[in-house]
């Protein structure tokens, strides 16, 4: 008799294919699971006006009624985008029971018709709208572009696409609108995910545009006693990205990052190494503070602790105050 797994995802397009990629390895990995997608309209998919923080930011908007699902015993398993999840708190009875392999974890520039990279830099950015949602790409773009405007952006990756190219603006909570874009800056992976690669003019580096803390990395979670499912995930999950994830998310505890926080943070691991990177940016991209460790890779935690440690060194904690929503 096959073994019923209910693993809950957005209904995102990204989301699902994720959790298609998912449902197909547990498939794979485990003979006699009969694994079943439950969609969930989030309260961040359903609003696509408003800003995330009035929902409690990503974590409130995109995982807190799927994580609900778990603990209730309605699911066995949650698929997150590993980014969408907060790392400054805990979910008590929680834990991520496995993370996919990482897919490239780099920023991409989209555009437009008619716009070029080359216009943007040649004006610094003046004449053109950015648009993004995310503080930390927000910050960036305004230190790689000082002059460009950057718009509140929101929806699914292939949504944001579609109105770009319709020149479509984003409708404001107060019931004003911003745009049209001329250009957008989102995440290769989701790109990637949606059958839209192509539309990637620009792919910044790392050194360009860290990325955020987990980006790139597909997180399975599942009740923290839940020994039977935490014994399936454990059969596709990655060792590498899992040691990954827990040094940059690391650094974000540590630092007690909110969602309007601009942290990025990227770990690399090369033989028993690991190299951690992570950096705090204010909102206008004029105060940028970085701090780089390498350490034994299988000591992910203590190193994103003395990464952290050396942001709060360096006057982190009153860029992350200043950001935080009153």
């Amino acid at each position: 008799m096959a073994t019923r797994f209910r693993i809950g995802t957005r209904k995102s397009a990204m989301a699902l294919a994720q959790t298609e990629e998912i449902a197909r390895r547990l498939t794979a990995a485990v003979p006699g699971l009969d694994v079943e997608i439950v969609k969930f309209d989030t309260t961040g998919d359903t609003d696509q006006t408003s800003k995330l923080l009035p929902h409690g930011g990503k974590g409130g908007a995109f995982v807190a009624q799927i994580r609900a699902a778990v603990l209730a015993g309605e699911l066995d398993a949650a698929m997150h985008s590993l980014k969408d999840m907060p790392g400054n708190e805990d979910t008590p009875g929680l834990v991520i029971g496995a993370t996919l392999s990482r897919d490239p974890p780099t920023d991409a520039l989209v555009l437009r018709e008619g716009v070029s990279l080359d216009a943007i830099r040649a004006s610094r950015g003046k004449g053109f709208k950015l648009g993004t949602n995310a503080v930390r790409r927000a910050a960036y773009a305004r230190r790689l572009f000082p002059e460009v405007e950057v718009i509140h952006f929101r929806g699914a990756a292939d949504t944001r696409v579609r109105k770009l190219d319709n020149g479509e603006k984003q409708r404001l909570p107060d019931g004003g609108a911003v745009g049209p874009a001329d250009a957008l800056i989102m995440a290769r992976s989701g790109l990637d995910r949606v059958g839209l690669a192509h539309r990637i003019a620009y792919e910044f580096s790392p050194a360009e545009m860290l990325p955020a803390a987990g980006q790139g990395i597909v997180a399975v979670e599942c009740a923290a006693q839940d020994w039977k499912t935490r014994k399936i995930l454990a059969a596709i999950d990655d060792p590498a990205a899992h040691l990954c994830a827990d040094a940059e998310r690391e650094v974000l505890w540590v630092l007690n990052g909110h969602c309007n926080s601009p942290i990025a943070g990227y770990s690399t691991i090369t033989g028993t190494e690991m190299s951690l990177s992570a950096s705090v940016l204010d909102l206008s991209g004029n105060i940028f503070i970085e701090a780089s460790r390498s350490g034994p890779a299988n000591r992910p935690r203590e190193l994103g602790r003395a990464v952290g440690l050396d942001l709060l060194a360096k006057g982190a904690a009153e860029i992350i105050e200043r950001s935080r929503p009153r």
